[in-house]
């Protein structure tokens, strides 16, 4: 709803930068960046896709005089390297050791089987007794999510597949079909700026799930109601910035998705008036968006949060800056454990699947706690407490800028 990650949609009131998870996506959405602006390249590595460093949009170290804090600085910036260098190897091991069916295999039949509860969630929905019925609205409402987040969030990240060419087949699919949002914005906005700037403030910072002229409540109760409608809505007003064919396939792929779900409602659910059906369409779509949106500022927002020339290298960037939630059944199968369980675990390597984030968690949570770096980690109670005792402070006002002495 990448996704995570891979969004969502971006929600109006202000100017917005950062997170997609798409439908509304996990990484969310944002205007274009500044003419100058560096994004990272769009080639796809093996397991460290992604796994780039961006160049600061700010400054220019090259004009500092070579004095003893700019040496030490460079000592630091090596060291930090070779630890993100040597979790790299443990990882690789890790992968290139797992079958076919792990990397790829666990999270396919997810969605496949996600697929075939489809007939089984419309066909609930003609019955006239209550709990048939509500039956068919979580079984639709749970698959929705599942191929609308899960779904679009790895495809995103070419996560499903080894080829670039199926890929980008998944990712049309998932994301412009299934979750009504243009492929090419959600991609960019959350592989390439969320993951490639996070918690960079004016860039990957995940402003975008901020509306400050919403109360608290507000917010965290009845605004993710809205966000079936807010998606497509969205994604229309960033077709402008994508190539007219790419705007027409996205409109050809929205309409189809939509009509589809409201064909099968009237004619396959045998809903009588067309303002059922549609009602029926919101309530399945936004059955699980008030985790969606949770889970979005939970493990982003209230953690340190970096100048974009002043922040650190990848592996302290992600381990400060990225927080994992506990196992959920839930949410785990309609999100994936990289939105969830392992969320530190799918910054440090976005290119993998959900289930190989879970196979390499032990490993990386080890290792940083080895290496004596944060591997933030709260429950979802306890997020929810926080933010609504500081609201104000998280999700108004601009974060501060964190300084990390011996790090920066």
């Amino acid at each position: 709803m990448s996704l995570e990650d891979g969004d969502p949609a971006r929600w109006r009131g202000q100017q917005v930068n950062g997170e997609v998870s798409g439908t509304p996506w996990l990484a969310g959405t944002r205007d274009p960046l500044p003419q100058g602006t560096p994004a990272p390249d769009s080639s796809r590595t093996e397991v460290m896709a992604e796994d780039w460093e961006p160049e600061p949009v700010l400054g220019d170290s090259d004009m500092i005089p070579r004095d003893a804090s700019q040496q030490a600085r460079q000592d630091l910036g090596q060291h930090e390297e070779a630890l993100m260098g040597e979790l790299t190897e443990l990882v690789q091991k890790v992968v290139k050791s797992s079958s076919w069916w792990e990397r790829h295999g666990v999270d396919i039949s997810i969605l496949a089987c996600s697929f075939l509860l489809l007939p089984a969630g419309f066909l609930c929905l003609r019955s006239a007794q209550t709990i048939p019925f509500l039956a068919g609205v979580l079984t639709l409402g749970v698959v929705h999510h599942t191929l609308t987040v899960k779904g679009s969030h790895l495809a995103s990240h070419n996560a499903l597949t080894e080829s670039k060419s199926w890929g980008k087949v998944w990712a049309i699919f998932f994301i412009e079909l299934c979750s009504a949002f243009t492929a090419e914005q959600a991609t960019y906005n959350h592989v390439k700026i969320h993951h490639g700037y996070t918690n960079v403030i004016g860039l990957g910072d995940s402003s975008t799930w901020k509306l400050p002229f919403l109360n608290r409540y507000v917010y965290m109760f009845i605004a993710p109601l809205a966000v079936p409608i807010i998606t497509p809505l969205v994604a229309l007003d960033l077709l402008r910035n994508v190539e007219w064919k790419a705007a027409l396939r996205t409109l050809c792929c929205m309409f189809l998705g939509l009509y589809c779900h409201y064909w099968l409602l009237l004619h396959v659910s045998g809903f009588q008036s067309p303002w059922s059906a549609l009602l029926c369409m919101l309530l399945t779509r936004s059955l699980l968006a008030h985790p969606y949106i949770h889970v979005n500022i939970f493990q982003h927002i209230g953690l340190p949060m970096f100048a974009a020339d002043r922040k650190p290298k990848r592996i302290h960037l992600m381990s400060l800056g990225v927080l994992n939630l506990p196992r959920n059944a839930l949410l785990d199968w309609s999100f994936g454990h990289s939105l969830i369980s392992c969320h530190v675990e799918h910054h440090l390597f976005p290119s993998l699947s959900d289930n190989m984030c879970l196979k390499i968690k032990p490993i990386i949570s080890q290792y940083l706690k080895q290496k004596k770096l944060p591997y933030n980690e709260d429950t979802y109670t306890s997020r929810l407490r926080l933010f609504l005792q500081r609201y104000e402070e998280l999700m108004v006002h601009a974060p501060p800028i964190t300084e990390l002495v011996g790090i920066q």
